[in-house]
């Protein structure tokens, strides 16, 4: 009797309990267990506790008070904190497709093998990003110094009265400093993204005699859209958290340019710790939250539409 006969003539109880005595492997979940821990007690506990005190509010007499949406409702008519939406929905649209742009344009420099020293080319980009953000800040802050700093040298040699912090300006100068921190970050993400695309695809090109622009806008531009993607989320997501760069320049700049409201993060950090009003602060916290990760959907939404096109 051949194997296969065998098989059939086999009573249906034996390939069942056969099937039941089958186990679920859980090796898989026994390495992931310690990540899923920290991100737990890391990530998802603090959002929770954020939205639980959110509800609530502290009183000078009787402590603290359920109220509800009672802080939300605040936060929907205070000025302060839609005045600091603005300033950085103005910052990412004004900053965010420089950086890329410069990001974009520094991988196609080094993805067309015409640049010399790519090396050094490349390590000196991203390493800004390797310094701090509030040792790049003060760095950029004495440089930024009218009385004492770079720009207050070429005013005393050129005779002129820039003031790249004033209150003008200020914004511009804040967006420069970002800029330099994270254009080399995001140049390795586009440069990564065109390593993977095969060099025949370019030698083929040539002989069919395309030009350079040509193979630029027909293969490579293409290429960059995934990770163009993943970059701008990214950046939406830096910049309505911009923090540390006015917090350090806030003693730098003269008079009240930048207040404690200047970005929402600025003002629940001033709300929670000075103003001690941290139920309100962590309403602010998940609004904020709301907002960007609504704004970083319909970016990858739009992205997704493109790339099925």
């Amino acid at each position: 009797m051949s194997a296969t006969e065998v098989v059939a003539n086999m009573p249906l109880h034996s390939a069942t309990v056969r099937v039941n005595k089958h186990k679920a492997d859980w090796r898989g979940w026994k390495f992931m267990w310690p990540f899923a821990l920290v991100f737990v007690f890391v990530f998802i506990v603090p959002i929770v506790y954020a939205v639980y005190i959110s509800f609530f509010k502290k009183q000078m007499i009787g402590g603290t008070k359920f109220v509800g949406f009672e802080n939300y409702a605040r936060l929907l008519g205070d000025g302060q904190f839609w005045s600091s939406v603005g300033r950085v929905a103005l910052f990412t649209c004004v900053q965010v497709p420089i950086m890329l742009c410069l990001s974009a344009l520094m991988a196609l420099a080094l993805d067309s093998m015409k640049l010399h020293g790519t090396k050094f080319f490349r390590i000196s980009t991203f390493l800004p990003y390797a310094v701090p953000a509030v040792v790049s800040t003060l760095i950029w802050g004495f440089v930024y110094g009218a009385k004492y700093g770079l720009v207050g040298s070429l005013n005393d040699f050129l005779g002129t009265d820039i003031d790249v912090l004033a209150p003008s300006v200020l914004l511009a100068s804040i967006g420069n400093i970002v800029t330099w921190e994270f254009t080399g970050y995001n140049m390795l993400i586009f440069y990564s993204s065109l390593s993977t695309i095969p060099h025949s695809l370019y030698e083929a090109a040539s002989i069919d005699g395309a030009s350079e622009w040509q193979i630029v806008k027909s293969i490579k531009l293409p290429e960059l859209r995934g990770s163009l993607a993943i970059t701008v989320i990214f950046s939406i997501i830096g910049s309505f958290q911009l923090f540390n760069e006015p917090s350090i320049l806030q003693n730098m700049v003269p008079g009240n340019a930048i207040t404690t409201y200047y970005t929402p993060n600025m003002y629940a950090y001033n709300l929670s710790f000075s103003g001690n009003q941290s139920n309100y602060a962590a309403a602010l916290a998940i609004v904020m939250a709301v907002i960007t990760m609504a704004i970083a959907y319909i970016v990858q939404l739009n992205s997704l539409k493109e790339q099925m096109k």
